[in-house]
């Protein structure tokens, strides 16, 4: 009999929508900055309203006799119904940096709601400022790849003549500017014995490819010809730079002759 009058009460409370819940809650989601990301949450049939959250603030509520309420252009909803339950789909367009965070799909229910989190990540700019450098052999240089204005910090990485390089190689800093935004500078150590094709490459976990920046070290005379040259073009500047004072000095000593000549004449 209290089995019996259990089962009556359950249908009952079924019949009045309180035994509705949430099936699926969103997932976890990392998007770059600019671009689109979307959470799913699914419920039983049976539900009165669904709100979503992020980071606490209400962003869209989905009422089941109305339909989304969309409050801003950069929240807006999707819906999937059957027999059984329901799939609202939130997409936050265009986003920021500091969406980032806890995002909540609630029904209302006391401890019924679902969350997941989302990243968003910014894809910065990454550059060898040379994309040529001579070198003369067995000599030692180091390759400079800088990386502004990402978020998190990228993982840097360098191949040569697509091969890795060593991270012994190579060292790279990191520093956090006042916008939020992360710079890396990494240093590539190295001795070439024949033509190199250098790549750094920046990678964070939302881009689909790494950014990369490449620098082609060629071994050979060319630097020391163009020493030469350079050399030899400031030495031939100050020759004449020499020779020219000599000629002016007495250019100016002669007209001075003619001058006091000149007036001695008259006189």
């Amino acid at each position: 009999e209290i089995l019996l009058y259990l089962q009556v009460v359950f249908f009952f409370l079924a019949g009045l929508g309180f035994c509705y819940s949430i099936l699926n809650g969103p997932s976890n989601a990392t998007v770059l900055a600019g671009s689109e990301a979307q959470f799913n949450c699914t419920v039983s049939d049976g539900w009165t309203i669904l709100i979503w959250l992020l980071n606490t603030n209400p962003v869209l509520t989905v009422i089941n006799s109305h339909g989304p309420i969309e409050t801003s252009d950069r929240f807006t909803s999707h819906s999937y119904n059957n027999s059984q339950s329901f799939t609202s789909e939130l997409i936050i367009h265009n986003t920021w940096l500091n969406d980032s965070g806890k995002i909540e799909c609630s029904i209302q229910k006391l401890g019924d709601s679902n969350f997941a989190f989302l990243s968003v990540q910014v894809n910065g700019s990454l550059l060898i400022k040379n994309s040529t450098l001579i070198v003369k052999e067995n000599t030692t240089v180091e390759v400079v790849c800088e990386a502004l204005g990402w978020a998190p910090a990228p993982d840097i990485i360098w191949m040569t003549n697509d091969s890795l390089i060593d991270t012994s190689r190579y060292v790279t800093q990191q520093s956090q500017g006042s916008n939020g935004l992360h710079n890396a500078l990494s240093v590539l150590t190295l001795t070439p014995l024949n033509t190199e094709i250098l790549t750094c490459l920046a990678d964070i976990e939302a881009l689909p490819n790494p950014q990369n920046a490449t620098i082609a070290v060629i071994v050979g005379n060319s630097t020391l010809e163009g020493d030469y040259s350079e050399d030899s073009t400031s030495t031939w500047a100050i020759v004449l730079a020499v020779v020219f004072s000599i000629v002016g000095f007495i250019l100016l000593i002669i007209l001075i002759w003619v001058v006091v000549r000149c007036c001695c004449l008259k006189k």
